[in-house]
């Protein structure tokens, strides 16, 4: 278990720094309610309601030659993708190694009906990830990229040991705090709230429950807020 950073958010220019600190003004109870429908309005909406266009750029294929070289991927691989969105991360990974088996798990239906088409017939709809029935190590990895936080503490921490059992290799990416001052401007932040722990206690909890896979701690600094 260790903390690895592929870069995802290190890709950040500094006008989107900008542009997301005078989005912190806008996170009102509204704005929040619209975006925990995960639907039209968090995806494809007002920018304040959430992504405000999620269209597809390429740019995790920046972020997979990392990722395929640490855990060893290669085309007989299996991977998971937990919260798949429209798919982009399995659609990149199938372009950097053809032929790889890439499956996806998503919680809400807009993005999968939304999804790029060379991938969407292998996301599944789960109610909730919690449901995630696959056999021990049935995947070679499996990726959860800011997602798993938006649950309860309790089904959070039923879904990381879900990973834990099905895949052989784990990375899951959970927002951490140093500070206070730093978990204040996240809550203001956040449109789903979730799970937030400090760093030292999200490590505890890894030990607590049997968590052997690598993570990333998201925070303000990732964000740029």
């Amino acid at each position: 278990m260790s903390h690895f950073d592929y870069g995802y958010f290190s890709s950040n220019k500094k006008s989107n720094k900008e542009i997301r600190k005078k989005l912190l003004k806008s996170r009102t109870i509204k704005r929040k309610v619209l975006a925990n429908e995960l639907d039209f309005d968090y995806y494809d909406g007002d920018r304040k309601n959430g992504y405000g266009g999620f269209k597809y750029d390429g740019r995790w294929k920046i972020f997979l030659n990392k990722i395929i070289k640490r855990y060893n991927l290669n085309k007989n691989s299996k991977v998971l993708d937990i919260s798949a969105k429209k798919g982009f991360f399995m659609h990149d990974l199938t372009l950097l190694l053809p032929g790889i088996k890439v499956y996806g798990v998503e919680d809400h239906k807009y993005p999968i009906m939304n999804s790029m088409k060379s991938v969407r017939n292998n996301i599944k709809f789960l109610n909730s990830f919690c449901d995630m029935n696959y056999k021990k190590d049935h995947f070679d990895f499996a990726h959860a990229h800011n997602a798993i936080y938006r649950y309860s503490f309790k089904d959070l921490i039923k879904i990381i040991r879900i990973i834990s059992k099905i895949s052989k290799k784990s990375h899951i990416t959970i927002p951490a705090y140093d500070n206070n001052k730093e978990r204040l401007k996240f809550y203001d932040w956040s449109l789903h709230g979730g799970v937030l722990l400090k760093k030292n206690e999200w490590k505890q909890l890894f030990n607590e429950i049997g968590y052997n896979g690598d993570y990333y701690f998201s925070g303000t600094k990732s964000f740029g807020i």
